[in-house]
C-alpha cells in the first residue's frame, strides 16, 4: 500500500494519537491521491492566498510570495468565506459498536468530520458542529476563524456516545439553529424512525441548504456474518438475546435492505446525497463525495 493510501485506512489512523494529528494525516493522504487516478479534475485551493486578480489592492499582495514564485498572490481573510458548512455527528449509543477487528461507527463519524473540518478551514470555508442523542448536545456554529478547528476538534475528542437515538427530533432542533444557507453534512447510522428522519430532512431543503447524508453502519451490520452462535445486545437498551445468526440472517438483510433503500429513497426524493459507508471504507471515499458537492455548489 502506497504512503498516502496507508493514512486513509480507519485501522491505521485509529492507532494515531490525538484527533488533530489524525486529522492532518487523513487530509494530506486525501490530497495527495487527488493528483493519482481515479481522481483526476479534482483540485484543492487552499485558503491562506489567492491569485490575484484586476480590482484587488496592491497593498494586499504578499511579496514574499512573490519573490519565490514570481507570481501575485494576495492575502485572504476571514471576511472571504466560500462556503458555510455544518457537520452533524450522531454520538448516540448505538454509534458505540464496533465488531472485532474494526473501529466503532463513532469513531469513524468522528475522524472523518474531523478531517472534513479540517480540509474546509483550509479552503477558508466556515465550519460548525453538531452533535446529538435524543436531541442537540453540542452545537457550534460555523465560523471561519482558523483557530476554531482547535475547538471543533477538541468536542469530537472529548464525546463519547451515550444514550437513545432521536435522530428527526434532533436534526429538527439544528435546523432551527442554522440560520445562515449553507451545506449540512449529517454523519449517522440513521437508526430512527424513516418518517421522522424524512420530515427534518425536508426542512433542511425548505431552509435552502444543501445537504450530504452518510450512513455509516459496521461491516457485520451490513453482511450479518456472525459465525455459528452469536449473543446480540441492543446498544441502547443494554438486552441481550443469544441465537444462531443463520437463522435470521435472511429476514435481517431483507429488513436492512428495506430501511437502506427507503432511507435513500427519501434522500433522493428531498435532492439530498446520501451514502452508505462501512467503518472499513478508506476516508476517501466520503471525502471525494464531498468534494464534488462543494464544487458543484460553488458552480
Amino acid at each position: 500500500m502506497t504512503d498516502h493510501r496507508k493514512y486513509l485506512q480507519p485501522q491505521t489512523i485509529s492507532k494515531i494519537q490525538g484527533i488533530e494529528m489524525k486529522a492532518r494525516l487523513v487530509v494530506e493522504g486525501f490530497i495527495t491521491g487527488l493528483h493519482k487516478s481515479p481522481y483526476h479534475g479534482f483540485s484543492i485551493e487552499f485558503a491562506e492566498h489567492r491569485q490575484y486578480m484586476p480590482g484587488d489592492e496592491i497593498k494586499f499582495i504578499d511579496w514574499k510570495v512573490f519573490a519565490r514564485t514570481d507570481r501575485y498572490y494576495v492575502k485572504q481573510y476571514e471576511d472571504e468565506t466560500n462556503l458555510r458548512c455544518t457537520i452533524i455527528v450522531d454520538s448516540s449509543a448505538s454509534m458505540n459498536y464496533a465488531s472485532k477487528g474494526n473501529i466503532t461507527k463513532f469513531e469513524y463519524a468522528c475522524y472523518l468530520a474531523a478531517a472534513m473540518a479540517f480540509l474546509m478551514m483550509k479552503q477558508q470555508d466556515a465550519v460548525g458542529l453538531a452533535l446529538y442523542d435524543t436531541d442537540v448536545r453540542t452545537y457550534l456554529p460555523s465560523r471561519s476563524k482558523t483557530s476554531y478547528i482547535q475547538e471543533i476538534l477538541r468536542t469530537l475528542g472529548n464525546t463519547t456516545p451515550s444514550n437513545a437515538t432521536g435522530t428527526g427530533l434532533a436534526l429538527n432542533h439544528i435546523a432551527e439553529r442554522i440560520s445562515r444557507r449553507g451545506l449540512v453534512i449529517i454523519l449517522s447510522d440513521f437508526f430512527d424512525d424513516v418518517q421522522t428522519i424524512a420530515t427534518a430532512l425536508k426542512r433542511f431543503r425548505h431552509n435552502n441548504h444543501e445537504v450530504l447524508a452518510f450512513q455509516i453502519l459496521d461491516p457485520r451490520e451490513r453482511d450479518f456474518n456472525f459465525g455459528l452462535d452469536a449473543v446480540f445486545r441492543d446498544m441502547e437498551s443494554g438486552e441481550e438475546l443469544t441465537t444462531q445468526p443463520y437463522q435470521i440472517k435472511q429476514s435481517y438483510a431483507e429488513a436492512l435492505q428495506t430501511f437502506t433503500e427507503t432511507l435513500k429513497m427519501t434522500c433522493r426524493e428531498r435532492n439530498i446525497d446520501y451514502a452508505l459507508l462501512d467503518t472499513a471504507e478508506p476516508f476517501d471515499t466520503a471525502l471525494v463525495q464531498y468534494l464534488a458537492k462543494r464544487q458543484k455548489i460553488q458552480g
